[in-house]
């Protein structure tokens, strides 16, 4: 796919120099002369070269315009060399800061590197979107986000201590098992012979009433003499051995 860029320079002598050694790059160069037409534009490219001084405004401005909803790559292509200028234009979201005169073959170099640089951080950006997606993980009504150390019910996240969300991952991850006090306990990072087993009730019962705000349906099911099970879709299961909510 062909990369366009966008020119903003009132200038044609600066301006068709710079388009030609860019069109005999392979890149696509849409040259405007307005900030107001830049503005209307930029959306559509995937580099902009930004002159500071125009006729209706300021390359400055519309630069913190753009950054409000965008992240394209900006080069500012302006006369002003003081370094109050190049500071200012690198703090307000611009790649690059290039003085005039400027020679095109320079500009078309610094082009190629800064598009290089965006292309790989849009990568990662994918990437680590992918793995996030990866990482999540769906179980009927619920949804497990390792990375953020949240678990979702009905699209709401629960609001979990940090051994209910060890217990109800647990969970989670065994659905429609009878699972004994001993292995919740386990599972939470508590030994079974601490004198906690019991306490394991007490945590089910915050986790019930918690995902109770959500919905009605229960989820952690009692099995009398047993332990407790799992239903992430929050039916019962007649088969299950003294199967009771509470």
């Amino acid at each position: 796919m062909t990369t366009k860029i966008l020119l903003l320079e009132d200038e044609a002598a600066i301006a068709d120099p710079l388009i030609y050694s860019l069109q005999a790059e392979g890149f696509q160069v849409h040259w405007v002369q307005l900030v107001q037409q830049a503005l209307a534009a930029f959306a559509e490219h995937d580099l902009l070269i930004l002159d500071v001084g125009l006729p209706d405004g300021n390359g400055f401005e519309l630069c913190k315009q753009i950054r409000h909803s965008s992240e394209v790559p900006v080069i500012f292509l302006t006369a002003r060399s003081s370094e109050i200028d190049r500071v200012v234009g690198l703090e307000i979201g611009a790649d690059d800061y290039v003085v005039k005169p400027f020679s095109p073959r320079e500009l078309v170099a610094r082009v190629k590197t800064i598009l290089k640089r965006s292309q790989r951080q849009q990568s990662f950006r994918a990437e680590a979107a992918t793995n996030a997606e990866q990482q999540q993980e769906h179980r009927g009504d619920f949804r497990l986000l390792p990375a953020q150390v949240q678990i979702q019910l009905l699209q709401q996240s629960l609001p979990l201590t940090a051994l209910e969300y060890r217990l109800l991952s647990y969970l989670l991850q065994h659905p429609a098992q009878v699972l004994s006090r001993e292995q919740l306990l386990q599972s939470c990072g508590v030994a079974s012979d601490a004198g906690y087993d019991r306490n394991i009730d007490s945590h089910i019962k915050s986790l019930r009433a918690k995902m109770r705000k959500i919905s009605a349906k229960s989820y952690i099911l009692t099995q009398r003499g047993f332990g407790y099970s799992f239903d992430p879709l929050g039916t019962q299961i007649a088969t299950q051995i003294g199967t009771q909510d509470d």
